[in-house]
């Protein structure tokens, strides 16, 4: 074979494993899959429940899933995006399996910063798709969702067990009632770093003489 051909032929083959490449890291991006949140849920700036809370999702929220990560999927959606435990999103009107949510939105991620590559979820050797299931909603006990109206009604947000704010910001001087379903300890307390504090093991949808009056919270 001649020196040139030779060489135009490597050029070629490299061009095209170059091509290749980009596809595999850059499709994805373009991607996303619709979920909707199962209860309301905190919005994380990272995944996991040691990242800051930028914003929650209420039950019944429409959001695009651009990517997930073990158990955490990134989602788009107004205000501001961030991540979401994979356990709060259905995907199609069904559950999403927490421990490998990629497959319910059709990817799968190997991290926040690889090669993203997108998969299909094939019937196998069954050529009839099956019938969409009714979405299956599990009651949430492991989280306490605040409200700045009595009887859980209004604005909210929600906390999981093991948090605590210790100064609330905008929320100060808020909230009027939360709903506690899985009986864990709520401290709220009326000063700022946890002082002069009440607790509570159910929830509450009247503060009596907390009500609005409210700057610092664990949750335990």
């Amino acid at each position: 074979m001649h020196r040139q051909t030779r060489r135009n032929l490597l050029n070629m083959a490299t061009g095209i494993a170059v091509a290749a490449a980009a596809v595999v890291v850059f499709l994805p991006a373009a991607q996303a899959a619709p979920g909707t949140a199962t209860s309301n849920v905190n919005v994380r700036s990272g995944p996991g429940t040691g990242y800051a809370v930028v914003d929650t999702l209420r039950r019944g929220e429409q959001v695009d899933v651009q990517r997930c990560q073990s158990s955490w999927c990134y989602v788009v959606k107004p205000g501001p995006d961030g991540w979401v435990s994979a356990s709060y999103l259905s995907a199609g009107g069904r559950p999403v399996n927490p421990s490998n949510p990629g497959l319910s939105f059709g990817f799968t991620i190997g991290g926040p910063d690889g090669p993203q590559i997108s998969i299909g979820v094939g019937n196998g050797n069954n050529p009839q798709p099956r019938p969409p299931r009714p979405p299956v909603v599990q009651p949430i006990y492991d989280e306490v969702c605040f409200y700045d109206r009595t009887r859980m009604r209004g604005d909210s947000f929600c906390m999981e067990e093991g948090e605590a704010i210790r100064n609330l910001g905008s929320w100060t001087d808020r909230i009027s009632s939360f709903d506690n379903p899985g009986g864990l300890e709520v401290q709220v307390c009326s000063d700022t770093n946890f002082r002069s504090c009440r607790s509570y093991t159910t929830g509450a949808s009247s503060l009596g003489d907390y009500d609005d009056y409210i700057a610092s919270i664990r949750v335990r």
